[in-house]
């Protein structure tokens, strides 16, 4: 038998509200050299019976597997799929019926290119749509390869998902994330403005689980630069604070929970592992009696001039007598400031990691907004972002989270921490939390008793070196 030329999979657990249209959007496609592998991953719902009345069409094989998840099904896809493309798609979402008539000519068009991804529509639980998900073109206006395309509606080559391994099954999330890293690194990609996918948001899916996503991407980041990490040396934290200019004074003595807030930041650092120094940089000689304190041979106290720490003035001054004297400028800045009393090491890292794996001039984490946002202009107020609706990835509007900044040192040369390449990775809400008020100070004793000590945010380190 002649093979097809594309291989859809999709993976079923528990949607039998939603399988039935899924498959049937397979069926409907314009292109119809296409095989279809269904799996249904232990669903305790009507599912199976659904997906049985489809086994009889020679283009369909049914698999029953036992609850092993997402991405074990993704590679035993890959092994059973005789089509020279693949396609996911998930048991809640459904496809356009142009999806793989339009996909599968773009790579027959450009061989060098390893997949190719469109645009797609959100829809609630009914399918009523909510708003267009629009990526800018990759290489023409979109030169920043941090946000992967959605998984389950990327047309991609067999033989690079053999070469790349195919998916990561200790994630728990994000596989996608990491294809998608591994793939970027390797080969080209592409994408087409046409939505041609429907992906459904509702309760029982994964997409809100922030902690469960966050710890996975942190993970994938991690493991991708780990081998890089020696180029990037030495890898500095410094965590400024100062005497006076703040709601209180010494701000760094404050106490939430038993400890200080420079001993909060302190504790964050010295639980990373890929620090080569952690520099207290404090205008009050009185901080270094708590640097005294930690026997790491990494921290080390500086003083800062009084002058340096007016709200006005740039901290590049007190980079340059940090970094300058020992390190010539190269490597890598993290600043830690004390104000952010939840960060964790593992978001400490992702910082690094981002910096690195996007090759960038800094990295900083975010907050997408959610609400709309105005500016004023002659006519009165204009939004400048959208919720919902029609509008491309450069649409988002993000607040920067004042919680860490990692930098090349090299911008220091030009008298800032931000070069011209920056980029972000977002923040969980508990690391977003700034003191900078006796009212958040306050709220944070609270919310301090309540994380500490639950793994919430995770303290956990994910890359490892030797502590000196």
């Amino acid at each position: 038998m002649k093979a097809p030329r594309i291989t859809v999979y999709i993976a079923c657990h528990n949607h039998e509200a939603y399988i039935e249209e899924a498959i049937e959007s397979v069926l409907r496609q314009a292109h119809g050299d296409w095989e279809l592998l269904i799996y249904d991953d232990n669903s305790a719902d009507g599912s199976s019976g659904l997906i049985n009345l489809y086994s009889g069409d020679p283009r369909i094989r049914c698999f029953t597997t036992s609850g092993v998840g997402l991405p074990s099904i993704a590679n035993m896809a890959i092994e059973a799929a005789r089509g020279e493309y693949i396609v996911r798609l998930d048991g809640d979402d459904y496809l356009d019926e142009n999806m793989l008539l339009v996909l599968a000519n773009y790579l027959d068009r450009h061989p060098d290119m390893a997949l190719v991804f469109p645009d797609y529509y959100l829809v609630d639980e009914f399918g009523n749509i909510s708003s267009r998900e629009w990526r800018e073109k990759l290489f023409h206006s979109n030169h920043v390869l941090d946000m992967p395309p959605h998984g389950a509606c990327t047309m991609i080559r067999r033989t690079v998902l053999q070469e790349v391994g195919g998916y990561r099954e200790d994630l728990g999330a994000q596989d996608g994330f990491d294809l998608w890293v591994k793939v970027k690194s390797q080969y080209r990609a592409g994408n087409v403005n046409i939505p041609l996918f429907y992906y459904r948001r509702h309760e029982g899916n994964l997409t809100g689980n922030v902690h469960r996503i966050a710890n996975a991407r942190r993970r994938i980041k991690n493991d991708a630069v780990a081998d890089r990490l020696d180029a990037f040396r030495p890898i500095t934290a410094v965590i400024p604070c100062r005497q006076n200019y703040d709601f209180v004074r010494d701000l760094w003595k404050q106490d939430v929970n038993g400890r200080s807030l420079l001993q909060r930041a302190l504790d964050h650092c010295t639980s990373a592992s890929l620090f080569d120094r952690i520099v207290v940089a404090c205008d009050n000689p009185q901080a270094e009696e708590v640097v005294a304190a930690y026997k790491d041979k990494r921290v080390e106290f500086v003083l800062r001039e009084a002058a340096d720490t007016i709200r006005s003035h740039s901290i590049v001054p007190t980079l340059d007598r940090i970094v300058k004297p020992t390190e010539n400028l190269n490597g890598i800045t993290v600043l830690h400031y004390v104000q952010a009393p939840f960060l964790s090491v593992a978001t400490l890292e992702e910082a690094i990691a981002t910096l690195i794996l996007e090759d960038a001039d800094t990295s900083f984490g975010v907050e997408e907004i959610r609400e709309l946002a105005y500016k004023r202009t002659s006519h009165g107020l204009q939004a400048i972002n959208r919720v919902g609706g029609l509008g491309s990835d450069f649409s988002t509007i993000y607040r920067e989270v004042p919680s860490l900044v990692a930098l090349n040192n090299k911008n220091l040369r030009f008298g800032s921490m931000f070069g011209p390449r920056l980029v972000s990775f977002v923040a969980t809400p508990e690391e977003s939390y700034f003191i900078n008020s006796q009212e958040k100070l306050d709220i944070a004793t609270v919310l301090a008793k309540r994380f500490d000590g639950t793994g919430r945010p995770s303290a956990r380190p994910v890359m490892r070196r030797e502590i000196p």
